[in-house]
């Protein structure tokens, strides 16, 4: 595997997990980038703008052996609902680096994930499909998952675009995990929770950390913010618990002003966390109030959200580590695709190959 936008490392976790040899990847962003050399050392890491590599340079990592998947997640902050004004959106333009890199690369399989926005970009999709498809590639449809039905213990939707030069009927993993009500009846797993997430960490309270683990250390709380939180209900209490006196004069003027329903919000240990972001540990930008204590949730318990193993190494200052996990792909989101790959390699050993429109494969030139 080769990893494009490979941030903090979550994609090439999971890949490793599954049993694959991660040869390159690509990370702009500095702090991200010792991040992964602190984990990934065996990795030759390009610390670049996409724009200026030469995809031959990494190709020539490959010593003549097969490529399995080329996978990139592009920045999402273009493709965002929060970016309403939509700041930096000429960073949209970097998901068309991907096909630059496939033709020289040649994967058998392109795994691409970005926010559920990028599905509204139809300019960005098509360009895309049409430019993978020019060079051999047929694309499955664009599809929004959810990370919740696939192990992941937090509510983290994301656009799956999945490709391959294989014939082979290339779809989405079937879900693994189902809510209570369901999960028993139809044989799945029930889905993970905050609580699953969490179990075994140390108690902690505003402005500590535990000995044993630097990455599991509270914020220390301003005094009318331990406040606040003392009268919002645990497990799932939001804003609106809070007394006319303490509510902020943004919040008065609407109960549901856009963007702002989960800020100061608790999460509930008994259901799957909302999307991290890079606030993830400051509960004045979402729901990140630790269920029970009067604090935000540590980098700790939002790296286990995003399944990252408890030995993985993080490098920056508190704001810098809770932006990356934020930012990252769920380590075991990126594990299920890596296994799904190699199942539906060893199927193109076997079936008969067929005409490719029979799966539902994006024509080039087909505007969705």
């Amino acid at each position: 595997m080769i990893d494009l936008f490979a941030g903090c490392g979550g994609v090439t976790t999971g890949f490793k997990a599954a049993g694959y040899v991660v040869l390159a990847a690509v990370e702009n962003d500095p702090i991200a980038a010792m991040t992964y050399r602190l984990n990934h050392p065996e990795v030759m890491l390009c610390e670049a703008d996409i724009r200026r590599i030469s995809p031959q340079s990494l190709g020539a990592k490959l010593n003549a052996r097969a490529l399995t998947v080329l996978c990139a997640s592009p920045p999402c902050q273009p493709f965002s609902r929060h970016n309403r004004l939509k700041k930096g959106y000429e960073r949209a333009d970097l998901t068309l680096e991907i096909p630059r890199f496939a033709e020289v690369l040649r994967p058998a399989f392109l795994f691409i994930e970005n926010v559920p926005g990028l599905m509204n970009d139809l300019k960005i999709i098509n360009q895309l499909i049409n430019l993978l498809g020019e060079i051999g590639y047929k694309v499955a449809k664009p599809k929004v998952v959810n990370g919740v039905y696939y192990g992941i213990p937090q509510f983290r939707k994301r656009c799956i675009i999945l490709a391959t030069r294989l014939e082979v009927p290339l779809d989405i993993p079937q879900p693994t995990h189902l809510p209570p009500q369901y999960a028993r009846r139809l044989g799945k797993a029930t889905w993970l929770t905050v609580r699953d997430a969490f179990a075994g960490l140390p108690p902690l309270q505003s402005g500590e950390c535990s000995p044993d683990d630097p990455l599991h250390r509270a914020r220390r709380h301003h005094p009318l913010s331990l406040k606040r939180l003392q009268h919002i209900s645990p497990n799932g209490g939001s804003r609106t618990c809070l007394p006319d006196d303490l509510q902020l004069a943004c919040h008065k003027r609407s109960k549901r002003t856009v963007g702002y329903c989960d800020v100061y919000g608790r999460m509930d240990f008994d259901k799957p966390a909302n999307t991290l972001t890079t606030g993830c540990t400051n509960f004045t930008k979402g729901r990140f109030a630790h269920p029970v204590f009067d604090r935000s949730i540590t980098p700790r318990e939002a790296a286990r959200l995003q399944t990252f193993p408890d030995d993985y190494a993080f490098f920056g200052n508190y704001e810098q580590i809770s932006t990356q996990i934020g930012n990252a792909v769920p380590v075991r989101f990126a594990e299920l695709f890596a296994r799904h790959f190699i199942k539906l390699i060893e199927q193109a050993k076997t079936q008969c190959t067929s005409h490719h429109a029979s799966y539902g494969y994006i024509q080039p030139r087909l505007a969705l």
